[in-house]
């Protein structure tokens, strides 16, 4: 049986979306059957891949009961996309029985098909968020390296704390080695245990490969982006077998 994940935070614009793309195909590219939901209604991570207009995404399957029938990325990796639709997802779930498990029930059939299911979830925590983290294993969550993101995942761990809900890992983004600052908060998120070491540098290489629709790892497979991934993905393999 697989692995699902949720990559989350409350906070936009900390490479929620990034991570989960170049995390994904890292892992399809070491052989692991990798599949990617876009639970975000952003569709941010469908655009990422230069996805668009198919007939089954997320909204049909948490609202209509279509099954997940993933579209194919690459060798090993695929995606349930999102669309616009979706923004009106939790209004039309919230009158459902049993709604915050759509999701748990939607991946029951194909959970076996996968090593790794990794969810981008929403920046906000309402019945999509709550949907990921019923159907996921672990929680992962990305902090960029800013005071007011870190901040945030006090705010985040609060608001699981009343749904008896724990963050997993947790790991550094957007981390810049020439700013005081960001070396101060990557002090203190690796200090927490539940960290993961490698931080994720800010890199152009990084903010680009989405505009051309493939991983970093395709884009400028030497870059710092590439290799920060690299080692990112190996610590979630570690963790994951341990």
């Amino acid at each position: 049986m697989g692995t699902t994940i949720a990559i989350s935070n409350f906070k936009g614009g900390i490479l929620k979306t990034t991570s989960t793309a170049n995390t994904g195909a890292c892992l399809a590219s070491k052989g692991y059957r990798t599949l990617l939901i876009d639970l975000d209604p952003q569709f941010n991570l469908t655009t990422f891949w230069g996805i668009d207009n198919q007939k089954t995404n997320i909204f049909k399957i948490l609202v209509e009961g279509q099954k997940i029938d993933p579209v194919k990325l690459r060798n090993n990796l695929y995606i349930v996309p999102s669309e616009l639709e979706l923004v009106r997802g939790e209004l039309s779930i919230f009158p459902m029985m049993e709604r915050e498990s759509k999701l748990l029930k939607a991946l029951k059939p194909i959970k076996d098909d996968f090593d790794f299911i990794i969810i981008d979830c929403p920046p906000s925590l309402g019945l999509l968020t709550i949907n990921a983290y019923y159907a996921c294993d672990l929680i992962f969550v990305p902090i960029e390296c800013e005071y007011l993101s870190y901040n945030g995942l006090k705010v985040l761990e609060r608001a699981l704390d009343a749904l008896d809900i724990d963050i997993d890992k947790i790991f550094a983004t957007k981390y810049d080695g020439r700013k005081v600052l960001h070396q101060s908060i990557l002090e203190t998120i690796q200090a927490d245990d539940r960290a993961f070491k490698t931080p994720i540098r800010t890199n152009v290489a990084s903010a680009e490969s989405g505009t051309a629709h493939q991983s970093i790892f395709e884009y400028s497979p030497n870059s710092n982006g590439a290799k920060d991934y690299e080692n990112l993905t190996k610590e979630i393999i570690d963790y994951v077998k341990a």
